[in-house]
């Protein structure tokens, strides 16, 4: 029996992992390597930091406080490092990074106007413009903010019968009749999606061969711990927290599902782009500079993995975020590889452009598994909700090459290629669909 739905544990205040001790020591570092980061851009290490290009004038920010909320989850890290690292700044704005529980409160704030914008799950904000995934409000990606670093992880339990990965899970399935439980983030966003084509992928169906149930990142683990669940897909740390714990194990990476995929987007609504568009570059910009800061070298992405591990941010050790920022993993069966597709918040602007074929494929998974019934304007709405002008406009400042097409092509786990053409015929070929 299948089951889609927000179960009792969305948007719950429980806080299932309490951070260890972190001395005086650390964060003094921390703050340390803010401000040694921040004079070095003013120096000029960082192009055009001097100048505050859109501080004044016809560029001058409308809104000037900027109230952009998060997940604690690894990926959240270029907002919260454009604020603590100042980038905000030197565009004439204040972001103030707000920490949430579940994206249901994400997206709540984010229709009400509570929040100004949002570190935000790319299928998320197109379920709400169409009105799938909660109250329907016409929305905005105004960049991408990561590419890769999220997995599928199988409890422990599973794999001590054998079930390692997507074959000798379905085979245990098979082989093991019961009720299998998994669980995703939010019902039209990544985490389901790369669930379900990684299910697909293998033969299982997860709306008829399993129950799917709905729960916050940060409490995955938990969840897991008690048994609630027989696998999870969401981002880091919560998988390799998962195997530090000893209570699961990384089947697949997504960057296995799909090399170099979109994952969060900076999502606002439309009507703030309207009113607010100096603000919305100005954010864009800061966001790409703390981008190109973190990917920039090892340094700097352990300074990342310093401050988001406080409280205040992802609330976990640092040893739960700094090896898979750096590629580098273990499955928690024994097995350790070093892998150049993990998390980028950059890569020279191919991490960060919105692509109108990334946002035309959550439709066509929106489609595949019966969350829209019927065919969309896939390319119409892709248009209208990814602001790929705004994106130009923001990386011509800062000399970032965008791509010459709005459309990209990747294969996914299964040989299938997507390349953002015909994605009505895309939608219909699976052969593990919704019925």
């Amino acid at each position: 029996m299948f089951s889609l739905r927000f179960n009792r544990f969305e948007g719950a205040q429980m806080n299932p992992l309490h951070n260890k001790d972190v001395d005086m020591g650390r964060r003094t570092i921390v703050k340390a390597a803010a401000a040694s980061a921040t004079a070095a851009a003013t120096s000029g290490l960082v192009p055009g930091l001097q100048s505050v290009v859109h501080a004044q004038g016809s560029d001058r920010p409308e809104k000037t406080e900027v109230r952009i909320g998060f997940i604690p989850l690894t990926d959240c890290a270029s907002v919260v490092m454009a604020s603590v690292l100042g980038f905000d700044k030197k565009y004439g704005i204040k972001i103030i990074p707000t920490k949430e529980a579940s994206w249901a409160g994400v997206r709540d704030k984010l229709v009400s106007g509570e929040l100004d914008a949002a570190h935000v799950l790319y299928g998320l904000v197109y379920g709400v413009h169409l009105g799938i995934g909660g109250p329907k409000k016409d929305m905005a990606v105004l960049m991408t903010l990561n590419q890769n670093g999220q997995a599928i992880t199988l409890s422990k339990k599973l794999a001590e019968k054998g079930a390692v990965d997507g074959a000798s899970l379905a085979k245990l399935m098979a082989a093991e009749k019961r009720e299998y439980t998994f669980a995703q983030t939010f019902p039209t966003g990544t985490h389901a999606m790369w669930l379900y084509y990684w299910l697909g992928a293998h033969g299982i169906n997860p709306m008829t061969d399993a129950k799917v149930i709905t729960v916050p990142p940060p409490q995955m683990v938990a969840n897991m711990r008690v048994g609630n669940m027989d696998g999870y897909c969401v981002g880091e740390p919560w998988n390799h927290r998962a195997i530090i714990d000893g209570i699961g194990i990384t089947a697949s990476t997504t960057q296995d599902i799909w090399k170099d995929h979109p994952e969060k987007v900076l999502g606002t609504t439309n009507d703030f782009v309207t009113k607010y568009p100096n603000t919305a570059r100005a954010v864009v910009m800061a966001i790409l500079e703390a981008g190109r800061w973190i990917d920039a070298g090892l340094q700097n992405k352990m300074k990342m993995a310093e401050t988001i591990a406080e409280k205040s941010y992802v609330n976990t050790s640092v040893d739960a975020i700094n090896q898979r920022i750096l590629g580098r993993y273990q499955n928690g069966l024994g097995r350790t590889w070093d892998d150049p597709n993990h998390m980028k918040f950059f890569n020279d602007g191919a991490a960060t452009y919105p692509y109108l074929s990334d946002g035309m494929w959550f439709l066509t998974q929106h489609r595949r598994w019966g969350l829209l019934k019927t065919d969309p304007d896939y390319l119409g709405l892709a248009k209208a909700i990814n602001k790929t002008a705004l994106y130009k406009e923001a990386a011509a400042q800062l000399k970032i090459s965008v791509p010459k097409s709005d459309l990209r092509s990747s294969k996914m786990i299964d040989g299938v290629v997507w390349d953002g053409s015909s994605p009505a015929k895309y939608a219909a070929s699976f052969k593990v669909k919704a019925a």
